[in-house]
Formats: C-alpha cells, sequence, structure tokens
C-alpha cells in the first residue's frame, strides 16, 4: 500500500491505496524562485521583451494609468512590483500625480479602500490616486467598436484617455480562456459590463442545448473564440507595457515578464506550460485530486478549478474524489444561486440570457459528472446543497473510496492521485 496526505481545510486527509494501481502522481515542477522580487522587476522593466525600457516608452508630463488585479489576485504581490514601475516613470519624468491605479476588477465587487492597500501598499496607496473600475458605470466607458465576432468594445473612459496604458497581472491556467494575465487585463479588467458579457458568451456552445464551449479550455488558444476575442479587443486598446507573473507550484515567483502586451504575455504562458502542464501516459480509472486546503477550498466556487483539472486525468466513467471542505460552500452567493435550477438545460437557458462567470463555473461543475462520477470529502453540512450539483457527498476518505471503487466499473481500478489539483493540468502525451 502506499500512503498520501492531502490538504484539506486547515489540515490533512490521509489514505492509503494500493501501489501498483497507481499510475501517476501529478504535481508541478520545482522552479527555482525569484529570490529578490524588486530587483527582478528592475532588470525585467530594462530588459523588456519586444519593447524599448519601460522608461524610453513614456515622455515627460505624459498622464499614465496602471492596471492592478483586484484583492481574487492578491498572491500577484503588487507592493513589491508597483514601487519600482512608479520609481521609473518618475526617473522619465512623470510626476505621482499624473499616475492613476485603476483596480480591474471586470464585473466583480468594487474593492475597498483596505484592500486598495492590501493589494497596492500603504506607502503607493498615500502618494498615488487609486480607483475602482466600475463596469456598470457607462458614463464612463469610451466606445470603440466592434470585433469581427459581433462584441461591442467599450473600455474605462480614464484608460483609454491616458497617454500611456501599462497593465499588471499574473498568469496562470484559465479554465475558459486558456491562460490568465496578458489580455485578460483589458477585458474583463477594465472593460464595460455589456463588453464582457457578449465576450464571455464564447465560454458557451454555438446554440441552446450546446452547455459550455470545448474550444474554452485550459492550455488551449488556437480555435478558443472567447481568447481570441479577448485578444481582438485588446488589440483596439493597444496597451503600451505590459508587467506579468508567473507563479511557482508553492506561491512563489517563477518568473516576471515585461514588455509588448502580446510577446511577454506568451513567453509567460511557456514558464506556465513547464510549471503547471504534466504529461501523463494514462487516463485513471479513479482520480483523487485535493483543492489544496484552505483558502483554496473554503467554497465550491474556488473547487471548480481542481474538478475541472481532474476531469483530464480520470477515464469516461470513471470516478473522481475531490478534497474540499468548503466551510462557506454557498458563497459567493452570485455562483450557489444558479444551482436553483432543476435541469442543466435550464441553468444554461438562464446564462445566455445573462452570463455571468460564476454561472459558467456552476455549469461546468454539473457537466463532469456527466463524464465521470464527481465524489466530493467535505463537511457533513454541505450534503443538502451538494444534492443541487450532481456530486456525491462524503465526510471520510474511506467512504469516498469506496463509492469510486463502486462507480468506476474496474474490478482493479487504476488510481491517478493529484496534491496540487488547482493548478496542474493532466496532458495525455499523444501516442
Amino acid at each position: 500500500m502506499r500512503e498520501f496526505n492531502l490538504k484539506y481545510g486547515t489540515g490533512e486527509l490521509s489514505f492509503s491505496i494500493p501501489k501498483k494501481q497507481v499510475v501517476h502522481e501529478i504535481i508541478g515542477n520545482e522552479y527555482p524562485p525569484v529570490a529578490d522580487i524588486p530587483q527582478a522587476v528592475r532588470a525585467a522593466l530594462a530588459a523588456a521583451i519586444d519593447s524599448p525600457p519601460l522608461g524610453e516608452i513614456v515622455k515627460p508630463g505624459e498622464k499614465v494609468v496602471i492596471s492592478v488585479s483586484d484583492i481574487t489576485r492578491s498572491w500577484q504581490q503588487m507592493p513589491l512590483v508597483l514601487p519600482e514601475i512608479i520609481e521609473m516613470l518618475n526617473k522619465a519624468g512623470v510626476p505621482d500625480e499624473n499616475i492613476t491605479i485603476i483596480i480591474a476588477v471586470g464585473g466583480h465587487r468594487q474593492n475597498t479602500e483596505q484592500e486598495f492597500i492590501q493589494l497596492c501598499g500603504r506607502e503607493t496607496c498615500h502618494r498615488i490616486r487609486v480607483i475602482n473600475h466600475d463596469a456598470w458605470d457607462t458614463d464612463n466607458m469610451v466606445y470603440l467598436g466592434k470585433t469581427s465576432r459581433g462584441t461591442e468594445v467599450a473600455i474605462n473612459k480614464l484608460a483609454h484617455e491616458a497617454d500611456r496604458l501599462i497593465l499588471t497581472g499574473g498568469i496562470v491556467y484559465h479554465y475558459m480562456a486558456g491562460y490568465g494575465g496578458g489580455r485578460k487585463s483589458v477585458v474583463p479588467g477594465i472593460s464595460s459590463i455589456r463588453t464582457i458579457r457578449q465576450n464571455h458568451l464564447w465560454g458557451l456552445g454555438p446554440a441552446e442545448g450546446a452547455g459550455s464551449n470545448p474550444n474554452a479550455a485550459s492550455r488551449k488558444t488556437k480555435g478558443n473564440e472567447l481568447h481570441e476575442d479577448m485578444m481582438e479587443i485588446a488589440g483596439f486598446v493597444q496597451p503600451d507595457f505590459i508587467i506579468n507573473m508567473v507563479p511557482t507550484p508553492d506561491g512563489q515567483f517563477g518568473g516576471i515578464f515585461a514588455g509588448n502586451w502580446v510577446s511577454a504575455w506568451t513567453e509567460g504562458c511557456k514558464l506556465v506550460d513547464k510549471l503547471y502542464g504534466v504529461e501523463i501516459d494514462e487516463l485513471a480509472d479513479i482520480v483523487i485530486a485535493t483543492a489544496g486546503g484552505f483558502p483554496k477550498d473554503i467554497n465550491l466556487y474556488q473547487t471548480g478549478k481542481t474538478m475541472d483539472n481532474a476531469y483530464y486525468a480520470v477515464k469516461k466513467g470513471g470516478a473522481v474524489i475531490i478534497l474540499s471542505e468548503c466551510s462557506d460552500i454557498y458563497e459567493p452567493q452570485e455562483f450557489s444561486r444558479w444551482f436553483q435550477f432543476d435541469d442543466k438545460l435550464a441553468m444554461e437557458k438562464a446564462l445566455r440570457k445573462s452570463f455571468g462567470i460564476p454561472g459558467w463555473v456552476a455549469l461546468k461543475e454539473v457537466e463532469c459528472s456527466d463524464y465521470a462520477t464527481y465524489i466530493l470529502v467535505t463537511r457533513a453540512e454541505n450534503a443538502g446543497f451538494l444534492a443541487k450539483t450532481s456530486m456525491i457527498p462524503a465526510t471520510t476518505m474511506e467512504a469516498a473510496l469506496q463509492i469510486a471503487r463502486e462507480k468506476c466499473g474496474a474490478g482493479q481500478p487504476t488510481y491517478t492521485v493529484m496534491p496540487q489539483g488547482a493548478n496542474t493540468l493532466p496532458i495525455l502525451r499523444q501516442g
């Protein structure tokens, strides 16, 4: 037997499975972290990818807008990054009063002033104007035209009118857009809610009843209509410079990519593949994955990415065990309300009328159970809510393993274990 200890809530759950039946343990690749983040930022700004250094792009007296991801992306450690950007702008002749930081909340809620400090750093907030983007504020949007797919593009007026627009953010796999970062700072980041919803509708198939769009998936950009529409929208805006970070599997900085908004982002995506794209030789009868413990498993919404990653490692008709305590399973409310519908088609119809990422995540989670049996190891009190999601609740690993063995249809099932389920993407080796 082989013993595993996987993160669950603030602790761990242990279990044993036959060693000979374990075909894969999927973990991210080790990578040396950036030791000195400010120094690395300075170096990246000076040696920009397919672009002059930032200090040569801006001109004295220009007005500059810097987009910063919202509180849901606080891992990006912008208090270590922003001072270096601001110092370079100052040296180029751009005073503090000519710089504005826009929190690129997209369709998320407005961030608080305390969260501004958490995101940008106290000193930066004292020196630089920091504001929220408001996707519903039509008076402060500028209409730029339609993409080839018909998306009506309107973006934040302040960002549009600035002499220079600098994007910051982080790159990880994104199970709708292929990858995070880059153009996502424009849409949904600083776009109107109409632009966001029209673009994100590409996360659904072409006709009612088709469900989610299979092209809108982690690691996929070519043929991903949603991503391609995003790139076209960002092309309307033409950001002047980008700084994107890629995290290591243990949450440190693996790389900092600065320069041209397309080229620098593309280089960052290559590192994401290197760190988190894990090739596997075969699909397993049973996949066991953890969302990563608190706070990654605080609710079912956050757990969706782990469910999606595990999907790529399991045989059709197999079983997936997800470890997610879900101490706050109903949050956010804009996610849990989507499970009020009686069936998947009713959910999809409502989503087409009023698209929102939480609704799309809910649909994807329900769809997972069409492909394999999904079992959630979670708190006992969550069983009632899970009945609406097509998942089977279990309170112990022993119970979950028993259900999985019964459902997978194999006498001696094979197992794949994913200790970093939220981040690692299984890639079935061709041939």
